[in-house]
Parts: C-alpha cells; sequence; structure tokens
C-alpha cells in the first residue's frame, strides 16, 4: 500500500490560499511578504521531491501549475519527472499539458484510493485545498508535512475541512522551529 502524504504552507490558522503569489486571494504571496527567507526552512521541499514517486493534485492546482513547473527544471525536476495525477470530474484528456511527463485523470476518490492500493512509493499532494478536504474526510491522508507560517490571514481557502466527523489521531513524527517564525510539523494520521 503506498502512503498519501500532503504537504502545505499553511498559516496559522489553517489558511492555505496562493502562497506564492496566485492572483485573486486578497493576502496572495503571504509566504514571502515580511517573513525573511531562511533556506533551512524550505529543506523540506527537497525531501519531498526525493522521496515522492508520484504527484496528485485537484483540477484548480493542475492548471495553475502545469503551464509553470514544467519550465521549472531545476526546482522541480523531481516532481517534474514523476507520474502525475488529477482528481477531477470535468477535465477531459485533451485539456492535459503534452510537456510534464504522464499524467492520469482521476475521477473519484474511489480511484485515489485504488491507486494508493497499487505497488510503489509514496505519493505526495501539493496545493489542492479542496482535494485535500475530501481526501482527509475520506480518511485516505497518512502524512501531513507543514510548513506553519507566523501569520493569521481570516479568510481563505484551508486545507481542513468543517466537516462533522469523528476525531483523527495525529502522531508528531518531526518537527523544527526556525528563526523567521516558520515551524515544521510532520504528522502520521492514525488510522
Amino acid at each position: 500500500m503506498r502512503t498519501l502524504i500532503t504537504t502545505a504552507f499553511i498559516s496559522l490558522d489553517g489558511v492555505v490560499e496562493a502562497p506564492g503569489g496566485e492572483p485573486g486571494y486578497r493576502n496572495s504571496g503571504w509566504t514571502f511578504k515580511d517573513i525573511p527567507f531562511e533556506e533551512a526552512a524550505y529543506a523540506l521541499k527537497g525531501e519531498e521531491q526525493e522521496q515522492a514517486t508520484a504527484l496528485l493534485l485537484g483540477r484548480v492546482s493542475y492548471q495553475a501549475f502545469s503551464p509553470v513547473w514544467p519550465g521549472m527544471t531545476e526546482e522541480f525536476a523531481g516532481y517534474n519527472a514523476m507520474p502525475k495525477y488529477v482528481v477531477s470530474t470535468t477535465l477531459k484528456d485533451s485539456d492535459l499539458v503534452s510537456n510534464w511527463g504522464e499524467t492520469t485523470i482521476l475521477r473519484s476518490l474511489d480511484d485515489v484510493a485504488a491507486l494508493k492500493e497499487t505497488e510503489g512509493g509514496p505519493i505526495i499532494v501539493n496545493g489542492s485545498a479542496t482535494l485535500n478536504r475530501n481526501l482527509s474526510d475520506a480518511g485516505l491522508i497518512d502524512q501531513y508535512n507543514l510548513l506553519v507560517f507566523p501569520v493569521l490571514l481570516g479568510a481563505g481557502k484551508r486545507l481542513f475541512s468543517d466537516a462533522d466527523r469523528d476525531k483523527v489521531k495525529l502522531t508528531l513524527t518531526s518537527s523544527e522551529s526556525y528563526a523567521n517564525g516558520i515551524q515544521k510539523l510532520t504528522y502520521d494520521v492514525q488510522h
């Protein structure tokens, strides 16, 4: 069984929307505005590319990343080389870019569950706030890799849903704090 890992830049109040400057969100670019850059805080991103063997995205994140990431050969070499899976009920094969390697459209969370049952290494989820909430509610996430930023953003897309459900227990497996206030928190989900 493959491990499904969610990775996110997240504000202290749980917002994950537009961390890198994506348009349309009032606080867009909140990960680098007024927060000093500290290289060690971002080492997790390189570790994830080495660990993961597949990339899982929702439609919105796929449509945001696919025009940009294939050209970022130094920063995203690992992600660019691995197979990609996009969860969407509306995306067609003709909507996929041709320069980003093998990409498969999954139509449901059942398809994601079936993918987890295949042979292979960890699958990582980048971005994809709506998909992450649905995966969590369905009990499909096995690990959270979070970089928690010392900001409160109020409104915005959140990583965790507000569904009324049973408690989910997490085990902290790794943590680090950095001088710029960012904290790395890695949790395993207890199923």
